[in-house]
């Protein structure tokens, strides 16, 4: 079976210096906050070019926290793609607020600057809800388009958050995700293009007064200590033995994005002319979390079925956007509908994609992929 994610090569690669910092985290006992933790987020921060990072429990709690320091509540709109994992909806309920649901580029499934602001003009229109901010998303490790979502905040007077669960350590116009926006946030959870191994997350700004607040709000909103609590928190720390674990991986993270983007040209090379492969705007650099094509809707389930026979898996990212699930069926839609998220969730799948997916198990899917193809066309 070839591996989706291939995360046993990349342990093997760093075991003995993993093993080392674990060791070193043991023998200091310093497990919640720990230096390493410390360590971290300076090295996060230089990494991304900004001047401060807080880590924090996860990428779902980065969000949350990030909300409850810009004060939303009830009563607040936040405008999020459908298109996307939960957490970024979610995060916006857990505060009372509204999510408001946008449409998606079709050829990058990122949030779409046009439908942006149709919704925040069609909320403002309403006038049942005031409109607060956006939370765009990085999606399959491609930058959100910044600089068009930006104007769009910046004309209604809204803040933008960069949700770079999967987009971390992308480039966007020789800036690096986790640079932009009022806030960015990633996830470490193992799968991410930057893993630990266990849940982990973090939080970048360039703003000195948020660290003290994030600081606070992700120890149950602690002041001076912990039995003095100023404001409403959270229990949000990352541990020190996965910030050891991380700091690690760090050190080979630009060697394992320039892997996959040596994969994904490879994959584009050769699947270019059978399917609609991913679209990588100038100036922009994938992380790619996912390697995913788009092929006609009743082709798909199809193929996935003639790979899983050839041991090759697959996965849809995301078969039932946000929108149309019941729990958030609820939330308000611009325009009612989202015609690009409708089409693209039928036509979407996502191949093993990973640093260490070598050429001949490179070879074999796509090999796999025209057999498939191959036989469509006879059959046809």
């Amino acid at each position: 079976m070839i591996p989706f994610i291939d995360l046993a090569t990349q342990q093997a690669r760093i075991k003995p210096e993993v093993d080392a910092a674990i060791a070193r985290v043991l023998e200091h006992g310093q497990y919640i906050l720990g230096p390493e933790v410390r360590e971290l987020e300076k090295q996060l921060a230089e990494f991304c070019g900004v001047k401060f990072c807080v880590t924090c429990s996860d990428g779902t709690d980065a969000m949350a926290l990030c909300l409850m320091r810009l004060g939303v509540r009830p009563g607040d709109a936040v405008f999020v793609p459908s298109f996307t994992f939960v957490s970024t909806a979610e995060v916006v309920c857990w505060l009372g607020a509204t999510p408001y649901f946008v449409d998606i580029d079709p050829r990058t499934y990122n949030m779409c600057p046009q439908s942006l602001r149709a919704a925040i003009l069609e909320c403002k229109k309403n006038k049942s809800l005031t409109p607060r901010g956006i939370i765009a998303v990085d999606l399959f490790g491609l930058p959100a388009d910044f600089d068009a979502l930006d104007d769009v905040a910046r004309k209604y007077g809204l803040w933008l958050m960069m949700d770079s669960a999967q987009g971390f350590g992308g480039r966007y116009n020789n800036r690096t995700t986790g640079a932009m926006g009022r806030f960015a946030t990633t996830s470490f959870f193992p799968a991410k293009p930057l893993g630990c191994y266990g849940d982990g997350g973090a939080i970048f700004t360039n703003d000195e007064s948020d660290v003290e607040i994030l600081h606070s709000l992700r120890v149950h909103g602690q002041g001076k200590d912990k039995y003095d609590n100023v404001r409403i928190g959270m229990t949000g720390r990352l541990d020190t033995i996965q910030a050891a674990i991380l700091l690690e991986k760090l050190k080979i993270f630009p060697d394992e994005i320039n892997a996959r983007n040596r994969i994904a040209a490879r994959y584009t090379a050769a699947l270019k002319d059978i399917v609609t492969t991913p679209f990588v705007p100038d100036d922009y650099i994938s992380t790619w979390a996912q390697y995913t094509i788009a092929l006609p809707g009743e082709m798909r389930a199809p193929l996935q079925e003639h790979l899983k026979t050839a041991d090759i898996p697959t996965a849809i990212y995301y078969p039932r956007p946000l929108h149309r699930q019941e729990v958030y069926s609820k939330y308000p839609v611009v325009g009612g509908s989202l015609p690009n998220t409708k089409t693209v969730m039928h036509q979407v799948l996502s191949l093993p994609m990973h640093p260490y997916l070598d050429e001949e198990m490179q070879d074999k899917i796509v090999a796999e992929v025209y057999e498939y193809f191959g036989k469509v066309s006879t059959a046809a």
